[in-house]
């Protein structure tokens, strides 16, 4: 090969900031690997970047105000900003432009396009057969061991608190075909977990009214039990993530009963007050929650449940709010987040009547928690003794051996601490057999019994 067929100039250099959701981050994925396929070098310092991409979240106010100071660092450290994400979609991005008018451009979800274009105008690629490989999987902000599958954008939900539907756009979901390439691919690239996303993800395949596509030669139906059942036979472990309870949902309970999929469910369910769900436009029928909670239990009894809660509703009284705690101690969730009512800009229920004021909001967060706590404790301490498979994430900062179980998922949930073994330390990804010897009120300690064939 002569020195003329290979391009010595410095490949162009982009930097990457992140924030929000998983959903977030599958679209981060999805636009570094195709600038990685395009010949970009992706950097980690300000300094080497010749221009730095952000993707911003705009769910609550706070998300709002880290991107907002994401951007500005960026502007501040390196000068040459694109946005992009679902802050981005606000005003059609004169919200952030009002903000940092040095940005260079900003953009929306769902717009790679766009993006793509916008950092093309500013920083042209430069193609080099040495430099543009990208591997097969795409490249991913997590471990090699696990990923974030997206089946679908959007949602058709229309609940009073959220601005996701306007942000986002309406359900639309992915051809089942591509979703598995993507899935084997990730598989065959070492990923051991594979967390099923969306903003919907019970609704997959609702907008298709569920059509039978074709995918590696054979019928698939565009349908969430259907889609589970096939990523099942890839061999890694599948866990649903944002899992709306759909009636549907015993179908997914079945798959899990068979150890076809986790039985790990997480379901937002918001509140336990008939009224404040009412005025959030969710299902309000929080006693049939609880009854089909009983009977997924009773199905699995090793079942775990998170969700996700929302205190300081517009209109929520004391008595709705203890109406929330009957139903935590009722619904004994094993994982729970809960978010103080924020009034995110657009969303209907900012209109609504009897505002909670921001100290009664934290106090009711507080208890929450507290109640919370205990439930988790006392769930911890029943799996003492127990047996069980785990996965290895590696280590913390102190230097402590972690894993994860098929009830822990990853960055949310809490952690397996392992007891060290003699020899060499288990690697990343490595699935080991251990007994669970102690528990806190989120995390678990174990010890090594063996380590599982692959």
């Amino acid at each position: 090969m002569s020195d003329a067929t290979v391009s010595t100039a410095r490949p162009p250099c982009v930097g990457m900031v992140s924030l929000g959701c998983p959903k977030a981050s599958s679209d981060t994925e999805r636009l570094l690997t195709q600038l990685r396929a395009e010949g970009y070098l992706l950097v980690a310092d300000y300094a080497e970047a010749d221009l730095v991409l952000v993707n911003t979240c705009g769910f609550i106010d706070a998300a709002v105000q880290e991107s907002l100071d994401a951007i500005a660092e960026a502007i501040a450290e390196n000068g040459r900003v694109v946005v992009t994400g679902c802050l981005g979609a606000r005003e059609q991005g004169e919200f952030i432009r009002r903000a940092q008018p040095k940005v260079l451009a900003v953009t929306g979800p769902q717009q790679d396009g766009a993006t793509l274009a916008a950092i093309h105008s500013v920083l042209p690629p430069q193609h080099d057969p040495l430099q543009d490989l990208v591997p097969p999987q795409g490249l991913r902000l997590t471990p090699r061991h696990y990923a974030y599958l997206k089946i679908a954008e959007g949602c058709n939900q229309s609940c009073s608190f959220c601005v996701i539907p306007s942000m986002r756009g309406k359900l639309q979901s992915r051809e089942p075909g591509d979703i598995l390439r993507e899935a084997r691919a990730l598989v065959a690239g070492g990923c051991r977990e594979l967390l099923i996303i969306s903003q919907d993800t019970a609704a997959y395949g609702a907008d298709r009214r569920y059509r039978t596509a074709f995918a590696e030669g054979r019928p698939l139906r565009a349908h969430i039990t259907d889609l589970c059942t096939t990523l099942a036979e890839l061999g890694a472990w599948v866990r649903l993530h944002y899992v709306y309870p759909y009636p549907h949902v015993d179908a997914l309970i079945e798959l899990m009963a068979a150890g076809k999929i986790l039985p790990y469910l997480d379901i937002p369910l918001q509140h336990g007050s008939p009224a404040v769900l009412k005025a959030m436009r969710r299902p309000a029928a929080s006693d049939k929650t609880l009854d089909r909670i009983a009977a997924w239990r009773r199905q699995i009894p090793d079942l775990t449940l998170r969700s996700t809660f929302i205190v300081g509703f517009p209109g929520e009284s004391e008595a709705d709010f203890e109406l929330l705690l009957d139903f935590l101690r009722a619904a004994q969730l094993d994982r729970v987040g809960c978010f103080t009512y924020s009034a995110v800009e657009g969303a209907a229920a900012n209109a609504l009547a009897d505002p909670v004021p921001e100290p009664v909001k934290e106090e009711r967060q507080r208890r929450f928690m507290d109640v919370q706590a205990e439930i988790s404790a006392a769930r911890l301490r029943r799996r003492v003794g127990q047996e069980c498979e785990v996965v290895v994430d590696g280590f913390t900062e102190s230097g402590e051996l972690v894993a994860r179980s098929a009830a822990e998922a990853p960055e949310i949930d809490g952690i397996i601490r392992l007891r060290p073994a003699a020899g060499e330390p288990p690697q990343a990804g490595q699935r080991l057999w251990v007994r669970i010897t102690d528990s806190a009120t989120h995390d678990l300690q174990a010890e090594i019994l063996a380590a599982r064939a692959e």
